[in-house]
């Protein structure tokens, strides 16, 4: 018996996630008396992974070039198959929301996505989840003897476990996929929103897409990712890959900063994980002041600029 954990990775990089999730199944095992296995698909250097507690990597290098959900929940189910694993690991980003019930429909084993802690029981399995679009929590029993949990970003964090690991080569076949990528193309030279620990959004508050350079100057300045409000997006002043929200991009980074953004109920339902949200607007009615950790009653215009002037200067100091 077994823990599976998949650490996931880009352009041969693990993400921020991939050490969270492993750190979240270092724990589960010792919980479960049961070893450690780690997972990785053209991953980066495996030995990055040691230092959260991976003493067990499986390492898959095959032709993907990019993601495929299909082809990853097979190759997940292998090696699963392979190890023993009665838990399967995955995090809850939106390529792991797509493989996670893939995965748990080939092994017949039950899926909680947007686990937050722990599991408070093993006997019966009980976890923790985000519902209600990160309004409330609700605690989920996996009845069946395997089990898959995603874990949500940012909610368990990756927490240094030094171990000296082994690393083992697995020969996994591909199904027929079906669908092929011809190209892609990526943003290049910015923090995406999806591994960012802050991002800077703003709305229509900002007047026009003319006005966008100080945003990406107070993004650049604290090593942001840039976003948005659905009607920016709508509008054609940003790319709709900035668009967050419940129907956008969830986000779930450290810090949240929000400039004349007055606050729908979808925006704030994609957003409500992060950790410290700060709003700048002109109205203290907006909605999002209610949400706010943090919040500045003035006008962008002026406030943004000096406060990209305090940051700099602070740096240099």
């Amino acid at each position: 018996m077994s823990v599976l954990v998949f650490a996931d990775s880009s352009e041969g990089k693990f993400k921020k996630t991939a050490f969270e999730v492993v750190s979240y199944g270092k724990k589960v095992a010792e919980q479960l008396g049961s070893d450690l296995v780690v997972l990785t698909i053209n991953g980066g250097d495996a030995s990055e992974l040691y230092a959260y507690g991976a003493e067990k990597v499986v390492e898959v290098k095959n032709d993907l070039t990019s993601f495929n959900a299909k082809a990853y929940a097979s190759i997940i189910k292998q090696v699963a198959e392979a190890k023993g694993a009665t838990t399967v690991i995955i995090d809850s980003s939106v390529d792991g929301l797509t493989v996670g019930p893939l995965v748990a429909v080939a092994l017949e084993a039950g899926y909680a996505s947007n686990a937050v802690a722990l599991p408070s029981s093993t006997s019966p399995f009980v976890v923790k989840r985000k519902a209600f679009s990160n309004k409330g929590f609700n605690n989920t029993e996996i009845s069946t003897e395997k089990k898959v949990v995603g874990v949500a970003k940012n909610s368990y964090g990756a927490h240094e476990n030094a171990v000296s690991g082994a690393v083992e080569s697995f020969d996994a076949s591909l199904p027929e996929l079906g669908v092929k990528s011809e190209s892609i193309s990526k943003a290049t030279g910015k923090v995406t929103i999806a591994d960012a620990d802050i991002v800077v959004s703003a709305g229509r508050g900002l007047k026009g897409p003319e006005n966008w350079g100080m945003v990406e100057e107070l993004a650049e300045v604290l090593g942001a990712a840039t976003a948005c409000s659905k009607p920016v997006s709508d509008l054609g002043w940003r790319p709709h890959s900035e668009h967050v929200g419940q129907t956008g991009k969830p986000v779930a980074s450290n810090l949240y900063i929000a400039i004349g953004i007055s606050g729908a109920i979808q925006h704030l339902a994609g957003i409500n994980a992060s950790k410290v949200k700060v709003v700048i607007n002109t109205d203290p009615e907006a909605p999002f002041f209610k949400a706010a950790d943090y919040g500045i009653v003035g006008d962008a215009f002026e406030v943004v600029p000096q406060l990209v002037e305090k940051l700099k200067a602070f740096k240099q100091a």
